[in-house]
């Protein structure tokens, strides 16, 4: 058995766990009606929490390649013969999915920046910065920033010296930052730029903080968890023109 390593964050676990899941179907060491590993298993073999492997699953299962039935356990599902079609569908109920975790987020994150302000230490405030240096890296690096992005959230919510605002994070795990993409990756430009945007919503977070200013700190994260509320109700509406 692996020994759980708690140094990891949840997002980097599930992230992980799906992969590893991911290309043992991709190559072929399950077929499609196979079954996977139980929950208990997988949670053995990788040395993870039953939430992180639900994440995964869940993750798995948006992507069409598994499917979960009751009581009998989790099965490997058929390829979609028109890839184009399965990643709309797929993608419009990933979409919706994002969108309800936004909306649960924005009331409490706008309380958490507020009371991060208020109650940062030095260190707390250090450790915030860090995080939005990371997500510059990453930008510069052109790699995907979303495991910095939830540090990021981590970092203000552990600032706000309640316990209660990270537990509901972590609670959530990867889930907490939006899985679909507003941009699709093959735009380069376009997905650069939109980095760059959420680097910048953050970075007036994140002053807000530094200066302890608690109503500009609420103001920045209602502001940038409310433009991202628009930005995947945008995606919807394309979906729906699609489908039209």
């Amino acid at each position: 058995m692996q020994v759980k390593d708690r140094s990891r964050g949840p997002g980097s676990l599930v992230s992980q766990v799906g992969e590893s899941l991911r290309q043992a179907i991709l190559s072929g060491r399950y077929s499609p009606g196979d079954k996977l590993p139980s929950e208990v298993e997988l949670t053995e073999t990788h040395g993870v929490s039953r939430t992180v492997v639900r994440e995964a699953v869940a993750a798995l299962r948006s992507d069409g390649l598994v499917e979960v039935r009751q009581g009998a356990g989790i099965f490997v599902l058929n390829a979609d013969p028109n890839p184009a079609l399965s990643g709309r569908r797929i993608d419009r109920a990933r979409v919706s999915s994002d969108l309800e975790v936004l909306e649960v987020r924005a009331p409490l994150e706008i309380e958490a920046a507020g009371l991060a302000a208020l109650r940062r230490s030095p260190a707390q405030e250090e450790a915030i910065f860090e995080c939005h240096r990371k997500i510059l890296r990453c930008i510069e690096s052109d790699e995907s920033i979303r495991d910095a992005d939830l540090a990021l959230h981590f970092a203000i919510a552990e600032a706000t010296n309640n316990p209660l605002f990270k537990q509901h994070l972590e609670f959530h795990g990867a889930a907490v930052i939006p899985q679909s993409k507003a941009i699709p990756e093959s735009r380069g430009g376009e997905q650069t730029a939109y980095r760059k945007m959420i680097h910048k919503e953050h970075e007036a977070i994140v002053v807000a903080i530094s200066d302890r200013n608690e109503e500009a700190a609420r103001s920045a994260m209602r502001d940038h968890l409310r433009g991202s509320q628009v930005r995947y109700r945008d995606l919807l509406k394309d979906f729906r023109t699609f489908s039209d």
